[in-house]
């Protein structure tokens, strides 16, 4: 086995504060021994009070990133250097047919279950969950989890990273916690509830409590992987024959983009020939590895995208060090991972344990667009990518060169890389109807199992993980867990390939759709619809494709096998209504608010929020987003120099603030790092107040257009006026949440460093929705 690099950690009993796990199921037995009057005349007997594992059962570590293409680590052939990937699979199973959901949220309900993603209610990101069966966000408990299975059946479970399935309204203070990380059968929990976070200053959250977010320098990465390692370390020490299961879920690859310069420095140069070149490059490697058919040609670059040669010498220097960026990224993950995996080598586990290891949980990502951003995830999700001029981004990605990549960036690549990432694929994340959004690295390592590498052709899907997982293990789902019959797992597993390589696939059926984008899979063959979102889906054109003749999808077959289409149309409307698919979303309704699950903030007209109350997510708090909204800050000043944050919603890319500078009120928009602020005319006075910002929305079309005024009160008297634009009112940061009485996370304005608690007494904030 290839060497892989050592662990440096400090050894430490973690602290399980907060926990809300379910008891495992361990019902009273009868005494073994005899109860007399006196201890003389009474006999001891052992009488085990927990669930016991098999003896020998294996630990059990499932390893998961975000957003890495199929040709971006060494370990399928990329230019990035993973060589703890590569120890991992030369020594354990490629699995070069396995397939993911196209998106995150889906992709990891369905791993962590063993079911299709509509089946456990997970129908995209879990932050715009509908309110319909199958698209709700609220995973049923009839649907174990995996953790859940393995507490029953004697094991310690921790999740360490990314979650994201938790239902956005349970994502406050008051819970309900039983579908947090603890309430799903993990003993422990430390990592963040959404979608990505900053690898700096992270979002975070120990079991149901609060973590200050500032790692002091260190990278996210690193901490999760010392915190998993302190779980592990604890649990050994007090049980060493006692199995344990490990979640682990960095943030990376998913933007922010954000690592030591080292890590970048170290490819300095090395894509300057651009992603051509790097698809050509890949895809050799890959046919020298035996990943692909010899036969295999790149498909043609995806709309939009231009040849690297036909760039200015500014976008080649600037799109160059976007994926420099990007590839320190993976390799450092690459590098923490080795140290959780040596760290189980040096402690003598990791011979009993299976690894499983998903590089990456869909596609490469497309939220780049086209010219890459720096200023954060919101550029995408607002839509500045797509309405700005082209040449001003390359002219201002230019001006931060230096700062790609450094916490003071949140880039992500354009999806030119995005595609060279996918080598050999077409499409990226989020495209359910492509191998590019589903297609991932799937690697298997059990060195009590498995004693030669090798690789797996058969077809697989995520909800086929865990009934493998478990099948290899010798345990099997209980009939009941925590009260809840159980329902039949989906997915099928993948034990019958370990010691055959030429079995046949026995995943013979599948579905995808995010979206509305869709496809269904039958033994080979499959039928897809991209679909364009905010169309009808009456326009939408099928194609057609024989995977086993045609790798990556590029010989539509639909008008040439008009019969086989109808075949497969009728089979996706099948599975579709089996498992709770429809309706369709995407169409041209338009999915309003009131269609989201909705939480106990951003349900009601009014809300009362108090000091303390921080990070709560976006989606969670009381909607502010193109909307007329009102925010009265009930303060005590014991003077003119109270200064502080009122209210705080997102950070240092995107977000808005209501504070006091110097004895005034002030409000900040920061629109992907574009300032606007609005200053009282005169400074406060000591005494009691009520410090107002109101909002007065008018519907605009786009982000430059005028869209109402912002207006700023004390005590009824404006004093401060001016128009806003519609980017203004889009208030939809996605990194970090709302806070009162400070900004508990990066600052929002650079005016003023955070926390920047409130000086004065900070009674109370009322929103209101006139």
């Amino acid at each position: 086995m290839q060497y892989l690099p050592s662990y440096k950690t400090f050894f430490t009993i973690a602290l399980l504060s907060g926990a809300s796990a379910y008891a495992q199921y361990s019902p009273e037995k009868p005494y073994a021994g005899k109860v007399g009057a006196t201890l003389s005349q009474s006999t001891v007997a052992a009488s085990p009070f927990n669930p016991a594992a098999p003896k020998g059962a294996p630990n059990i570590v499932y390893i998961m990133l975000d957003d890495v293409g199929w040709g971006a680590s060494s370990a399928f052939g990329g230019l990035v250097e993973t060589p703890v990937f590569d120890s991992l699979a030369n020594n354990g199973l490629r699995y070069t047919n396995f397939h993911t959901t196209a998106i995150c949220s889906p992709t990891r309900a369905s791993l962590l279950t063993g079911r299709n993603h509509h089946s456990v209610n997970v129908p995209t990101v879990i932050d715009a969950a509908v309110n319909f069966p199958g698209h709700n966000g609220y995973m049923p408990f009839e649907k174990g989890t995996i953790a859940e299975i393995l507490r029953e059946d004697g094991y310690n479970t921790y999740a360490v990273g990314k979650w994201h399935i938790t239902p956005s309204p349970d994502l406050t203070p008051a819970g309900p916690f039983n579908r947090w990380p603890t309430g799903r059968g993990f003993d422990a929990f430390f990592g963040f509830m959404g979608g990505e976070t900053d690898q700096y200053t992270p979002a975070l959250w120990e079991n149901t409590v609060k973590v200050e977010p500032d790692l002091h320098g260190q990278h996210l990465t690193t901490v999760l992987v010392d915190k998993a390692i302190a779980y592990i370390a604890a649990q050994h020490s007090a049980a060493p024959d006692k199995p344990f299961f490990l979640y682990f879920t960095p943030g990376a690859t998913h933007g922010p983009h954000q690592v030591d310069k080292s890590w970048v420095e170290k490819y300095k140069g090395k894509f300057d020939a651009g992603w051509d070149v790097y698809r050509e490059q890949v895809l050799a490697r890959q046919k020298k590895l035996g990943l692909v058919p010899a036969n295999v040609t790149l498909p043609p670059r995806n709309p939009g995208v231009k040849p690297w040669a036909s760039l200015s010498p500014v976008e080649k220097k600037v799109f160059a060090r976007f994926f420099e960026v990007y590839a320190g990224f993976l390799s450092h993950t690459d590098y923490e991972v080795g140290r959780l995996i040596s760290y189980l080598r040096d402690t003598r586990q990791l011979d009993n344990t299976l690894v499983v290891l998903i590089i990456g949980d869909n596609g490469a990502s497309k939220e780049g667009g086209l010219s890459g951003h720096v200023h954060g995830i919101n550029e995408y999700i607002n839509g500045n990518l797509f309405t700005e001029s082209y040449d001003s981004r390359i002219k201002e990605i230019d001006s931060l060169y230096d700062k790609i990549g450094t916490p003071q960036s949140g880039p992500n690549y354009p999806v030119g890389w995005a595609q060279a990432t996918n080598t050999p694929f077409r499409y990226l994340k989020q495209d359910a109807n492509s191998e590019g959004g589903t297609r991932n690295p799937l690697i298997i390592f059990c060195p009590k199992l498995i004693k030669q590498g090798g690789i797996r052709t058969q077809y697989s899907h995520v909800n086929s993980v865990t009934p493998t997982v478990l099948e290899l293990a010798g345990l099997t789902v209980p009939k009941v867990i925590n009260g809840y019959p159980q329902d039949n797992l989906e997915g099928i597993s993948l034990a019958y390939t370990i010691n055959n390589p030429a079995a046949g696939s026995r995943h013979h059926v599948q579905y995808y759709e995010i979206a509305g984008g869709r496809s269904i899979y039958k033994d080979g063959w499959k039928a897809a619809v991209a679909h364009e979102r905010g169309t009808p889906f009456s326009n939408d054109k099928w194609e057609l494709y024989n995977l086993n003749e045609d790798f990556n999808e590029q010989h539509d077959l639909a008008a040439a096998s008009p019969a086989k289409l109808k075949e497969l149309q009728a089979l996706f409307d099948e599975q579709a209504y089996k498992y709770k698919v429809y309706p369709l979303l995407g169409d041209s309704t338009r999915i309003t608010p009131a269609l989201l699950t909705r939480g106990p903030l951003d349900s009601r007209r009014s809300a009362v929020l108090y000091p303390g109350l921080t990070q709560v997510p976006t989606r969670s708090a009381p909607f502010l987003s193109e909307q007329s909204f009102i925010i009265n800050a009930d303060v005590e000043l014991k003077d003119d120099q109270a200064a502080g944050v009122l209210l705080a919603i997102g950070g240092r890319f995107s977000g808005f603030t209501l504070f006091v500078q110097d004895g005034r009120l002030k409000a900040v928009h920061n629109n992907n790092g574009r300032l606007t602020d609005l200053t009282a005319s005169r400074k406060l006075t000591a005494g009691k107040a009520i410090l107002r910002y109101e909002l007065k929305y008018t519907p605009a079309r786009r982000l430059t257009d005028p869209a109402g005024t912002e207006i700023l009160y004390v005590n009824d008297e404006k004093v401060a006026e001016r128009t806003i634009t519609k980017e203004d009112a889009v208030i939809t940061p996605y990194d970090e949440g709302l806070d009162i009485g400070r900004d508990q996370g990066s600052a929002v304005s650079p005016l003023y460093r955070s926390p920047y608690t409130f000086t004065g007494k900070l009674n109370h904030v009322e929103i209101i929705h006139p």
